[in-house]
């Protein structure tokens, strides 16, 4: 995604030029851009103001065009820098591409040509910014799984857990906690993608808040008035004008659960707002930029709806740049017991209940057992056996049925004996 925060900078010393460059980039949906007319100012804006692409006239009085690429390229060599020059000045740009400049442009420019060149000047500072971005999270990351040290401990206290795999999954998730790029979180049905989501918000550090939103089944109107908003009068009944919860997650997070289910027409305008940090509300023309950080969820093989056709290969590669894949319970089974007590604690406390013991082969049920519903199955089943229980040692009896009767799965692998013994 672009950054919002960062403009593009147009320094020519014709101010007709700079008004209608900016008009050209503007219509193409991208608004903030600064203008110099003085050659003499560039370097003095650049000290103090950050950029994302420089657009360079070449002949310029009092400092030469050329003669700026050259400090540009020396100071900020992250920048890139499209030139523009008249048609007897050829040579002299082709120096200044092996001087480091990012593209030509010759005068007068056709407002395609000068569109697409800021694009793709846009695209390779962020991906050079995903790149560094990666590398300092491979850095951070090897470091932590070294060590087994999580900055933010406390802040995965909402997930219990002792297992290596998901000890590795946090570790991850502080590693690129700071980077503002989409994060894409994958894992089965009941396995925790909300609550990992949640930790990523908490230790990314925004200010704005944390808002969640289930996209299947929304048709691509209601995607956009929910996501983006509508003006008054888009549609029957939109006697106001309402802000959608991009709005709502300014500064913070909006997560995207159930992206595979996501319709053709709203993954282009998702594809929008991740590349270029824009979106239209319902009824308007106007472009609006969004600063919150894109997390997409899903329990579904998006390799497959690529294969059929069903979900866009840019919009796939879009999100899974940071992809966090969260283990299912039956590859953590040694988080079993540590859950099962969690839930009994919990369940016995809000049934105002007398917490009770469980046979020792319960654990061996419930480790030989698929769950299908992760996580959230687990808990259902000790809340129902729970409930169900009158005194004593808690009944297998509820966990079998439970398991046979409610379970998505058909064939649970099932067994009462405790190995190793």
């Amino acid at each position: 995604m672009n950054d919002p925060a960062l403009p593009i900078l147009i320094a020519d010393d014709e101010k007709q030029i700079l008004l209608s460059y900016t008009v050209m980039l503007r219509t193409a949906g991208i608004e903030d851009i600064k203008t110099i007319h003085d050659s003499r100012k560039v370097l003095d804006f650049l000290a103090g103001n950050e950029v994302s692409v420089i657009v360079l006239d070449l002949n310029m009085p009092h400092v030469p065009g050329i003669r700026l690429l050259g400090q540009i390229k020396s100071f900020y060599p992250d920048t890139p820098v499209i030139v523009m020059t008249a048609v007897n000045e050829l040579e002299t740009a082709v120096e200044c591409m092996k001087d480091g400049a990012f593209d030509y442009l010759v005068k007068p420019v056709e407002k395609s040509r000068f569109i697409s060149s800021v694009k793709k000047a846009l695209e390779m500072r962020n991906l050079r910014g995903e790149v560094l971005s990666l590398r300092e999270h491979i850095s951070s990351l090897r470091h932590h799984i070294l060590t087994d040290e999580l900055k933010n401990e406390p802040a995965f206290s909402s997930i219990l857990t002792n297992d290596r795999k998901m000890r590795a999954v946090f570790h991850y998730i502080e590693s690129i906690s700071g980077s503002r790029s989409p994060v894409f979180v994958v894992g089965e049905t009941g396995v925790g993608k909300e609550l990992i989501s949640r930790v990523i918000h908490d230790i990314s550090g925004v200010t704005g808040e944390f808002v969640a939103v289930n996209v299947a089944g929304l048709d691509d109107t209601m995607f956009s008035d929910t996501l983006f908003g509508h003006e008054k009068g888009a549609y029957t009944g939109a006697n106001t004008k309402r802000d959608g919860l991009i709005v709502k997650a300014s500064g913070g997070t909006l997560l995207l659960d159930e992206i595979g289910d996501l319709n053709e027409f709203s993954q282009v305008k998702l594809l929008r707002l991740l590349e270029e940090g824009i979106y239209y509300p319902l009824g308007s023309d106007n472009p609006m930029k969004s600063n919150a950080r894109i997390i997409a969820a899903t329990n579904r093989n998006l390799q497959e709806l690529l294969s059929e056709g069903k979900f866009r290969k840019d919009l796939y590669y879009r999100l899974v740049s940071l992809q966090v894949i969260i283990p299912p319970l039956r590859e953590r089974i040694d988080d079993i017991p540590l859950l099962l007590d969690h839930f009994l604690d919990e369940t016995a406390h809000s049934l105002k209940k007398k917490r009770p013991t469980y046979p020792r082969e319960l654990e061996s049920l419930l480790s030989n057992y698929f769950f299908p519903g992760n996580v959230r199955e687990l808990k259902a089943m000790v809340c129902d056996a729970v409930a169900q229980h009158k005194s004593g040692m808690l009944s297998m009896d509820n966990f079998q049925k439970f398991i046979k009767e409610k379970s998505e799965h058909i064939e649970p692998v099932i067994t009462t004996s405790v190995e190793n013994e």
